[in-house]
């Protein structure tokens, strides 16, 4: 029987590491608990053994048994066996903050990246916070302005590590003012939802829905309704009309179907209810 995908944990940065937890705990679970084998990957950040000492420490204090850490500083570590192994080892593997492009240019087509996907196929759970986050999409956010109103130019984006089609991340949303530049983003990208997700909070996606957990909220911008935008005819400078965009703003307990583009106003009704329906 082939097995279900893994579920994606995707943290707005931020998250809880000192009290209940909730986030981390969670993705813990998903990973099988005590008997979780978890991998941090240390990749986005120039301070590797600091930051992972860090999550070795949560992860542990939550119960795990079997956390280690991984760094890669270049492309020939993401191409050896024993970096291969380390993947296949995990039942969780989570991607800490640091800078987005450390994550695609050092893994980006190497045998690490091919071990990370078929982990994903095969269940293994997948985790980022901040960076970590914004990696997940086939297309990301490297850098933008924060606190604007919608310019071409205040968005930067790449190819990101393609664990999820069809929607772009953006992190510590609520908290840097970074509506302007997730619109910019979806304005040359209409067919991508924008997910912009608070610090503390975090997507927990599996086939083509997520639920939101956390402290925050989840804001989803969804371009496909647009009737009208004047990015065909304005300078990179120059401030983008959009009409016809839609905004959901979800908190914990609220879900989304990637597919319709249809908020679950109530995930757990939704789910005892095998998610035939949604409920509007």
């Amino acid at each position: 029987m082939q097995k279900q995908p893994g579920p994606l944990v995707i943290i707005g940065g931020a998250e809880d590491k000192q009290g209940e937890c909730r986030i981390l705990r969670e993705f813990l679970r998903l990973g099988g608990g005590s008997h979780a084998r978890v991998l941090v990957m240390t990749v986005a950040t120039e301070l590797p053994i600091e930051v992972g000492m860090e999550y070795i420490d949560v992860f542990k204090r939550l119960g795990a048994q079997d956390v280690r850490t991984f760094d890669v500083s270049n492309r020939d570590a993401a191409n050896r066996s024993s970096a291969v192994e380390y993947i296949r080892d995990a039942t969780c593997i989570f991607f800490t903050g640091g800078d987005q492009l450390r994550i695609t240019k050092l893994l980006g087509g190497t045998r690490v990246d091919a071990a990370l996907h078929d982990a994903l196929a095969n269940g293994v759970v997948l985790g980022g916070t901040s960076a970590g986050a914004s990696m997940m999409s086939s297309t990301m956010i490297v850098e933008g302005d924060a606190e604007t109103n919608p310019r071409i130019c205040v968005v930067d984006m790449a190819p990101g590590m393609e664990f999820v089609d069809g929607v772009v991340i953006d992190q510590h949303f609520a908290q840097r003012g970074r509506l302007g530049r997730l619109l910019s983003a979806v304005a040359q990208y209409p067919h991508h939802l924008g997910l912009g997700i608070d610090e503390n909070t975090a997507v927990i996606m599996e086939g083509r829905t997520f639920r939101v957990v956390g402290q925050g909220a989840v804001s989803v911008v969804d371009a496909g309704a647009l009737t009208y935008t004047n990015i065909d005819s304005v300078h990179d400078d120059e401030s983008l009309a959009l009409c016809g965009v839609q905004l959901h703003i979800l908190p914990d307990g609220f879900g989304f179907h990637l597919t319709s583009r249809q908020p679950i106003t109530n995930w757990e009704e939704w789910n005892e209810k095998g998610g035939k329906e949604l409920t509007k």
